[in-house]
C-alpha cells in the first residue's frame, strides 16, 4: 500500500486525538464518534467474559448452578465455533460453523432467560444487555449464512 501525504495527515490527525474505546465504539473526548470495529472474534470473546462475570454474580442456587454452566457453555460456543470456521477447510465446513455460531447464539438467549436473579434490578438490567447482544449476533450470523449460501 503506497501511503499518500493525504492519508499520512489524516493518520497525525487521529493520532493527536484524545480517542477512547468503548468496546466496539471509539469515541473521542468531546463524546464525537469515530468508528465502530466489526471484530467478531474479539466481540464474541468480550460477549463469552461478560457471561462468566453475569454467572459469577449470580446466587448460586441448585438451578442457576446447572443454568450457568449452560449458559457459559453456549456462549463460549458462539466465539469457539466463529474461530472454527474463520480457520474452515471449504465453503460447507463454513457455512456449518457458522450455523452452529447462530444456534449457540439463540440457546444462549434460552439460558439467560431460565437464570433466577431473585429481583435483583442491577442483574435484570445486565441479563437485559446481555440478551440483546445475543440477538445482535444471532441476526449477524444469520446475516452471514444468507450471503454466503448465495454466492
Amino acid at each position: 500500500m503506497v501511503k499518500t501525504r493525504a492519508s499520512s495527515e489524516k493518520t497525525n490527525f487521529w493520532n493527536q486525538m484524545d480517542v477512547v474505546s468503548c468496546g466496539f465504539l471509539q469515541v473521542d473526548s468531546g463524546g464525537m464518534k469515530i468508528s465502530k470495529q466489526y471484530d467478531l472474534e474479539k466481540r464474541t470473546f468480550l460477549f463469552a467474559k461478560d457471561v462468566r462475570a453475569f454467572v459469577k454474580r449470580l446466587k448460586m442456587t441448585y438451578a442457576n448452578q446447572e443454568d450457568g454452566r449452560q449458559l457459559i457453555r453456549s456462549f463460549g460456543s458462539v466465539g469457539a465455533n466463529y474461530i472454527e470456521a474463520n480457520e474452515s477447510f471449504s465453503k460447507k465446513d463454513f457455512l456449518m460453523r457458522i450455523k452452529i455460531c447462530r444456534k449457540e447464539a439463540k440457546e444462549s438467549k434460552y439460558w439467560l432467560n431460565l437464570v433466577d436473579l431473585q429481583s435483583t434490578p442491577d442483574l435484570e438490567e445486565r441479563r437485559k444487555d446481555l440478551r440483546d447482544e445475543a440477538g445482535e449476533l444471532t441476526s449477524i450470523f444469520g446475516s452471514i449464512i444468507s450471503k454466503s449460501e448465495k454466492k
